[in-house]
């Protein structure tokens, strides 16, 4: 299937691994220019030279914490290709803080949605006049199966997951009108850097092995994953991808679910 977004410019945060990468890896094979970002300037630059052999990557260290760095990113893609970038895909994110409720603190509610929530409206907050100028936008952010199906132990990661699956649908209706397309995919317990050092960590503090660790993650934590596995980045990926494209050109304001059946209701 073409989808029609050859010669186009994404940028992709959390593009150095997971997700992010896979995105990467996908678009490009698609003939879509490419800006990784993320935080660590040496592995964003790995990543850049493997992903070379697919199609134009270049790359750009930036802290989403700050309005400066979202300026610093999107001044960076505006030169890299001498042209305009119309696709967002904003897949950086964290687990952030952790533990029972009470427990958890300011610090690490708010560490948790500057990461998770702030981070994407800085990014769009950049990057959308850009795309109003040219008529046509392509936005991905990725959400969670949390933020319909909270879990009690992470709950400033849901909180903030429900915040930009609102805030998804919330740019969808703003900036449609003007050819700018908002979609988001929430996926459920996919092998990544992320959820590996989730079950490395499980696996430490029962006393079992890596494989252990993740088979009892899924018959006690998630138990509405039907599939009885890890998902894989690429199946997230080509979600993406698809939502990038053409052919996805009636499709905005849709949190897309790849998540083997985990949540349990039919709730968005």
């Amino acid at each position: 299937m073409d989808l029609g977004i050859s010669g186009r410019v994404a940028v992709i945060t959390g593009g150095d691994s997971g997700m992010g990468y896979a995105s990467a890896e996908y678009l490009l094979r698609e003939g879509v220019k490419v800006v990784l970002s993320d935080l660590k300037e040496k592995e964003l630059e790995e990543a850049a030279a493997r992903l070379a052999a697919l199609g134009p990557v270049k790359f750009c260290q930036a802290d989403l914490s700050s309005d400066a760095g979202a300026r610093k990113l999107r001044d960076f893609a505006d030169q890299a290709f001498g042209e305009t970038p119309t696709i967002l895909v904003n897949a950086a994110g964290v687990t952030g803080a952790t533990g029972d409720f009470l427990e958890i603190d300011d610090e690490g509610w708010m560490s948790t949605i500057q990461a998770d929530l702030m981070a994407a409206v800085r990014m769009a907050r950049a990057f959308i006049p850009g795309m109003r100028t040219q008529k046509w936008g392509r936005i991905v952010f990725f959400t969670s199966e949390d933020a319909v199906q909270p879990y009690v132990e992470e709950l400033p990661y849901c909180a903030a997951k429900a915040g930009l699956m609102n805030l998804t649908k919330g740019l969808s209706k703003a900036y449609g009108p003007d050819g700018v397309l908002v979609n988001s995919v929430a996926p459920a317990f996919v092998a990544s850097p992320m959820t590996d050092a989730m079950m490395e960590k499980r696996a430490g503090e029962l006393g079992v092995s890596f494989d252990e660790a993740i088979e009892s993650f899924l018959e006690e934590k998630r138990p509405g994953i039907v599939v009885k596995r890890r998902g894989r980045v690429e199946e997230v990926a080509s979600a993406v991808a698809f939502l990038c494209s053409e052919q996805a050109s009636f499709i905005t304001g849709e949190n897309l679910r790849v998540d083997g059946g985990a949540v349990l209701t039919m709730a968005s």
